[in-house]
């Protein structure tokens, strides 16, 4: 037996993910519903690659009675109004918009790194799934933590286009054709040209001058990991389609060595290290770009600081950002609560 499934903003980026990621990972469905806004009503999206079609279900008018998880990606707005009529409804709601991630009443889940906090579900009947960059952090943090307890992060992004959606890749394909071809490319999407470009700013400006998405990292990883942890984070969008980059130096209270941190990575879930010394060693974007793995490259020590170590980690910010880990968290869910699969 298994369970009712609504996809909410089915015919975005990551709404298509989430049902790809459903389709390969087998999740046990009886029934999955495509729901979208009235202007995507009636249009059909695919089922993974199991050759189903979906026809796309108005959200204004869609039925949560009788279905038990719903995966949210459509945005705080619609979040805010749709979710809680869901969860009233009895379906589980995981959220992809940042709009519950800091909510006392909301656990913030990275099933690799805090599946316990997935207790704390049924006080809103909702999970908040994290920052597409925080996501593959803390992943590559926790066995760390555990190990030698870190003290702080600080941490450098380099960020996809596809992390600001469909407009963000259009943008960067648009303005690259634009440059060959002589013309001026305009930026709409981002706030200077980012073809052939780096963009040092991420959402919206904070008065301390950080901007929101450095601002997520920190009390995200608060959240997820150790309030304890101090973290530091300058967010960048670079000219790549698919795939966050993060460069991330890390402070430890006790003494742990390259070595020792590559065979606990080596180990640890959700984490492929790929780690040789040489030409092509390590993993980039383009290499990621469709897997679910949170990859670790060049982990060496930080000779800056006391027990401190230096790491490269990228992964596919659609899917482990996530869809990915929207389903895990479904998974999750299913094993310890709902158990119907």
């Amino acid at each position: 037996m298994g369970y009712r499934v609504a996809v909410v903003g089915a015919t975005g980026n990551v709404g298509r993910e989430m049902m790809a990621v459903l389709a390969e990972r087998e999740f046990p469905i009886e029934e999955i519903a495509a729901v979208a806004s009235s202007r995507s009503q009636g249009s059909e999206v695919e089922f993974g690659e199991t050759g189903k079609m979906l026809k796309c279900k108005n959200i204004e008018h869609f039925d949560w009675a009788g279905w038990d998880i719903a995966l949210f990606s459509a945005g705080s707005s619609v979040a805010k109004e749709y979710a809680p009529k869901a969860a009233a409804a009895g379906c589980v709601v995981i959220d992809n918009s940042s709009l519950y991630r800091m909510d006392p009443d909301v656990p913030l889940i990275v099933p690799e790194v805090n599946p316990d906090a997935i207790d704390g579900y049924a006080k809103r009947n909702i999970i908040a799934n994290p920052n597409c960059s925080t996501a593959q952090m803390v992943v590559a943090l926790k066995p760390l933590h555990d190990a030698a307890k870190i003290k702080r992060v600080v941490v450098s992004t380099y960020q996809s286009v596809s992390g600001a959606g469909k407009s963000g890749m259009d943008e960067l394909f648009e303005q690259s054709r634009a440059i060959f071809v002589g013309d001026k490319p305009e930026p709409a999407t981002f706030t200077k040209q980012i073809a052939f470009n780096v963009i040092p700013h991420i959402d919206v400006f904070l008065d301390d001058g950080s901007t929101k998405e450095e601002w997520k990292m920190v009390a995200e990883t608060k959240k997820i990991l150790d309030p304890k942890i101090k973290l530091s984070a300058t967010c960048v969008r670079v000219p790549v389609f698919v795939g966050h980059s993060e460069a991330m130096n890390i402070e430890f209270e006790n003494e742990i060595s390259a070595k020792e941190a590559q065979e606990i990575l080596r180990e640890a879930p959700g984490i492929m290290l790929v780690d040789k010394r040489e030409d092509g060693g390590y993993v980039t974007p383009v290499e990621c770009a469709g897997d679910g793995a949170t990859y670790i490259s060049r982990v060496r020590e930080d000779p800056t600081v006391d027990n401190g170590l230096v790491l490269w980690c990228v992964s596919d910010n659609l899917r482990k950002g996530a869809a990915l880990n929207a389903v895990q968290i479904a998974e999750l869910l299913g094993r310890t609560h709902l158990k119907k699969g």
